[in-house]
């Protein structure tokens, strides 16, 4: 599976699913604050991990969505016997993760289902108030459509109350009661009643969900209502130049139903200023923007951040190991030295007073910063020194070591 591009992030989270385990998530987030959020889920018998729920979140991101994807009950990496799951539990399980994403990030604004995930979606969408709009991959019209999977095994699932099924290579337990929850679902009436934009995405050559099921979907929906057809994809979008596709499109169509982020009318940062503010996700992770450049500052998980970028303490080392670099640099070229690469390693830590020697103050803690400066070229001794030297005299350094004077204020 390849990996998400630098400019997105991937987030091991979890929450509690249906029957009080734990369910294994990722939330993938964009590098700006997200416009809005997505909820994904999977495919019968996948995983998050799989080509489809990757590629979706990372077009997705790309387009600005911060992406909630899940492994249900028993899958994947969360707990639970798959074995006691059903269509029931999976549709309590997407409830479940939209309520935690709601609750720790924001309202779930877009759904996106693959397969029978899409069945699951098409069937919670009308009770999530906040979701603007819906999108399926290969899904079946109706859920019991999954028992064709199971072949000569249904007879012995009815005779006995359960049997072993092979699936993607993989065996797994089903029992009567997970036959009996599929056929029992209202997917037509769910389908008409949603009211929602819809996307119904499917390849005409689909051997595992026929493409006659997203007609009936199509056919049973209202206004406003689009079909893709997939070409000649697979079920599983196995190859990536198809999952790609299928991601594009979605991403494209979903940003036009999905409002403005807030905060996107803020006034743009003058010249000369740092602007620092709350990102609106998670708890400490805020924004750093000048009039042309943007990161994020954040604390790592440990101290209940979301790790999302430097902290203040390495954006202060940051400020000082880059403004070293830039005057080695600079004196280098005045005076003509071979210098090819300065690079800078820093640590802080704070200390015991009584354990500094040069320290002024003899009591309680100071900060430490260590400095180790790689210098690569052909320079000699004196040259070596001597820019070891300097660099105590970059602007950064200095301001550390001098009288600093603070002013806050309220804005009026």
């Amino acid at each position: 599976m390849d990996r998400p591009t630098a400019r997105n992030r991937s987030l091991r989270v979890s929450f509690p699913g249906s029957q009080g385990t734990q369910l294994d998530a990722r939330l993938d987030l964009p590098d700006l604050p997200p416009r809005q959020f997505a909820l994904f889920a999977h495919c019968f018998t996948c995983t998050k991990e799989s080509k489809a729920a990757a590629y979706v979140a990372r077009s997705l991101t790309e387009h600005g969505f911060g992406v909630l994807r899940f492994d249900f009950t028993g899958l994947g990496g969360s707990e639970g016997d798959f074995g006691n799951t059903g269509f029931s539990s999976n549709l309590a399980d997407l409830r479940a993760a939209g309520d935690w994403l709601r609750e720790n990030h924001g309202p779930v604004s877009l759904l996106v289902g693959h397969s029978l995930g899409g069945a699951a979606v098409l069937a919670v969408a009308g009770e999530f108030e906040d979701c603007r709009a819906v999108a399926t991959i290969g899904a079946p019209f109706d859920p019991a459509h999954v028992q064709a999977q199971f072949g000569d095994a249904l007879a012995q699932i009815e005779r006995e109350g359960k049997a072993e099924v092979s699936l993607g290579g993989r065996p797994f337990t089903i029992r009567r009661d997970f036959i009996e929850d599929l056929d029992a679902q209202p997917q037509a009436r769910r389908i008409h009643e949603l009211r929602k934009p819809l996307l119904i995405m499917h390849a005409p050559g689909d051997r595992i969900v026929g493409v006659d099921q997203a007609r009936q979907i199509f056919e049973q929906a209202v206004h406003p209502k689009s079909f893709v057809s997939l070409d000649d994809a697979d079920h599983l979008l196995s190859r990536a130049s198809d999952a790609r596709y299928a991601s594009a499109v979605l991403a494209a169509w979903a940003s036009r139903y999905m409002p403005e982020p807030a905060g996107s009318d803020e006034p743009p940062v003058p010249a000369g200023l740092v602007r620092v503010a709350e990102r609106g996700t998670g708890r400490f992770t805020c924004t750093v923007s000048t009039a042309a450049h943007h990161i994020l500052a954040d604390e790592p998980t440990e101290l209940g951040g979301d790790d999302l970028g430097l902290s203040p303490y390495q954006l202060l080392q940051a400020a000082l190991g880059s403004c070293t670099v830039m005057t080695l640099r600079m004196v280098a070229e005045r005076r003509g030295w071979p210098l090819s690469r300065a690079s800078v390693d820093l640590h802080h830590e704070k200390i015991h007073a009584a354990d500094c020697a040069e320290c002024e103050t003899r009591e309680g803690k100071v900060d430490r910063i260590e400095r180790v400066i790689h210098l690569e070229g052909d320079l000699s001794r004196e040259q070596r020194e001597a820019l070891l030297t300097l660099a105590d005299r970059c602007p950064v350094h200095r301001t550390l070591h001098g009288e600093i004077q603070i002013i806050s204020r309220l804005d009026d």
